[in-house]
């Protein structure tokens, strides 16, 4: 996936918006720490002011870390996959998994499961707690069964649903 790109007339704007955000925040820190009232931020050494602004950025930072991991456990809440939060992040799977590792309840993913009849047979299909993704198992009605092999998951419930009415399907019996 191609990282999200924005143009120059939007870097602007939260360029502009970032740093109206910072300087507030950045003189109450200030503040703080010399004891000096927010007015007076900017009457200082440069190089300390900048410093100070420096430290601010490493504040904002964190928080974006933590807004970011909050966005990700919302989007695993409502159903997506760790190779999904990886896309979304331009990093693999195995990197989102890292990065947000609370990000997907596994022990509720885990135990979600589904049944179909059809054709005569059934399958079952179940969230993978390692990928995230949707597997099935079935058995058609003349006996065979299968199963996803073990490099296949579906990013979604239906998309294995999909896949498991297809065997069924074809070892359906023909009973007329």
């Amino acid at each position: 996936m191609m990282p999200p790109e924005i143009t120059a007339a939007e870097e602007t704007a939260l360029d502009k918006a970032l740093l109206d955000a910072l300087n507030p925040l950045a003189s109450a820190m200030r503040a703080r720490a010399t004891g000096l009232p927010e007015e007076r931020m900017w009457d200082a050494d440069p190089v300390d002011v900048t410093l100070s602004i420096l430290t601010t950025w490493k504040v904002v930072d964190a928080e974006v870390k933590r807004l970011t991991a909050i966005a990700a456990r919302t989007a695993g809440s409502y159903g997506a996959s760790y190779e999904q939060l990886g896309a979304a992040w331009g990093i693999t799977r195995q990197g989102a998994r890292k990065k947000w590792p609370e990000a997907i309840d596994r022990s509720a993913s885990a135990a979600e499961t589904s049944f179909i009849e059809l054709c005569g047979g059934s399958a079952e299909l179940s969230r993978d707690p390692s990928s995230g993704g949707w597997r099935w198992t079935g058995q058609g009605a003349d006996g065979s069964r299968e199963e996803a092999d073990g490099a296949s998951h579906y990013a979604t419930k239906e998309e294995a649903a999909a896949h498991a009415g297809a065997f069924l399907k074809e070892h359906a019996t023909d009973e007329r």
